[in-house]
């Protein structure tokens, strides 16, 4: 083992303090994020309307698509990075990195243009009502140009904290989250600007978070450099591997997309509204597993190049525990505040639909409980290069069980019972996820991997 190696703590530190070294500022660093996307829904849904809650839901299938090809490219990318950092190849792991900012602002700028293009035909596609066009077409165009640069952030955070830059890529989200709350007070209360303030203030606040990102190339004791990228055979293995985080995303806004049309089909606007409020929830704790999950596919990357099996286990069995407790915190918290949490996002002009969302997390509070351990398996398969299982349980979770289970459901339940489709979906995957993991278990992996050498 090289000195090197020996003072690596990702290869050899403690595995619970060397896990909270990296999950905290993930998890503090997504929790601001999360904070901020909250307290836009609250000055939303409070200051402009619950239409223009309905409106930001209505746009999330789109979105989700962006977010989901950017997904794959940083998660695929980071994890064939820190797999090369693991092996000491550092050139090749920055050569990933060049590769993969070239990608995702080519994605960005593509779907930019489509949008500005299209922007009729994209919004008829989601289903958005005549009554809301004239309210979301400003945001979408400005939020379609944000997305350039919130992409390449994304993808820029993933490899910044794959070189020891936590601390940075922590403070640039913190800030950046910070910022945006601030200007969403200013331009939606002050100065009135309904959801196109809010469009701005991200913006502004997505400028600030590259900016900071950017400074990582200007420190001297680093690893990844930037090289303008020559061989793009590579890229394939990259996509592939970060595909099932891609098809997470993405699935997640086919699921949303059919949930709104069901639920503007039988209960009108007011159901998206009223749903929305369940998303930002699960947002929430997406984002809470995500901050975990960030910490676990970095330390089991390099801990795979290393072949370190017993290593990955203990961190998989950590980062399980951790998703577990936050679970029965927020299940809790559904289960005994649901009218508190819908008075955050609600006014008292919209009882009606608070009501509505109170009957809804009534019926989809048991997903909770077993979310963030499936999204735990699933990053644990990407990390150790496996896409094929790992997208077999993002198809479950996020397109096959949910869209079959609501329209099956919705045919045989009167509304809105059909949304038990949901918890139910949640907990058919961890049966499948725990299989997958028995049988692609780290020590498996790694002999046979070893085997082939």
């Amino acid at each position: 083992m090289s000195e090197q190696t020996l003072d690596n703590p990702i290869l050899t530190g403690p595995v619970i303090s060397t896990f909270l070294r990296f999950a905290l500022p993930s998890i503090l660093g997504l929790l601001a994020i999360t904070t901020a996307s909250i307290v836009d829904g609250m000055f939303v849904g409070h200051f402009v309307s619950s239409d223009g809650l309905a409106a930001i839901n209505l746009l999330l299938p789109y979105l989700t698509l962006i977010f989901g090809l950017a997904l794959m490219i940083a998660i695929g990318g980071a994890v064939r990075c820190g797999h090369f950092l693991g092996q000491g190849m550092k050139e090749a792991a920055s050569a990933v990195l060049s590769k993969c900012l070239v990608a995702v602002l080519v994605v960005g700028l593509f779907f930019m243009l489509l949008a500005w293009w299209l922007d009729q035909q994209i919004l008829g596609l989601l289903g958005t009502p005549d009554s809301l066009v004239p309210l979301i077409m400003p945001y979408f165009h400005i939020l379609s140009a944000v997305l350039v640069v919130q992409i390449f952030t994304m993808v820029l955070y993933y490899f910044v904290r794959q070189d020891h830059g936590q601390r940075l890529a922590t403070t640039a989200l913190v800030t950046g989250a910070l910022l945006n709350i601030l200007l969403d007070a200013w331009f939606i209360i002050v100065l009135d600007w309904g959801l196109v303030g809010a469009a701005w203030a991200t913006a502004i606040a997505q400028g600030l978070q590259l900016v900071i990102l950017m400074s990582f190339f200007a420190r001297s004791q680093r690893q990844l450099h930037w090289s303008w990228p020559r061989q793009w055979a590579e890229f394939k293995h990259i996509s592939v591997n970060g595909l099932s985080e891609c098809i997470n995303e993405i699935s997640g806004g086919v699921v949303i997309l059919v949930l709104n049309w069901l639920l503007v089909t039988q209960m009108d606007v007011d159901g998206i509204a009223a749903f929305a409020v369940i998303n930002y929830l699960i947002f929430v704790s997406l984002m809470l597993y995500y901050g975990i999950a960030d910490a676990l596919h970095l330390l089991v990357s390099h801990n795979h190049g290393a072949g370190n099996a017993q290593r990955i286990l203990q961190f998989v069995f950590t980062g399980i525990a951790m998703v577990l407790l936050i679970s029965l915190g927020l299940t809790l918290m559904l289960l005994f505040s649901p009218q508190w949490l819908t008075s955050l996002f609600l006014d008292e002009t919209s009882a009606a639909t608070r009501d509505l969302s109170s009957q809804f997390i009534g019926l989809v509070w048991p997903l909770f409980l077993i979310n963030g351990v499936n999204v735990i398996l699933s990053i644990y398969l990407t990390a150790m290069q496996k896409p094929k299982p790992s997208m077999l349980i993002a198809m479950s979770r996020g397109l096959v069980l949910p869209v079959g289970l609501l329209f099956l459901l919705s045919s045989m339940l009167a509304s809105p019972l059909f949304l038990i489709a949901m918890p139910l979906t949640e907990w058919l995957t961890f049966i499948l996820a725990t299989s997958l993991f028995w049988h692609f278990r780290p020590s498996r992996i790694i002999v046979a991997r070893d085997a082939d050498a």
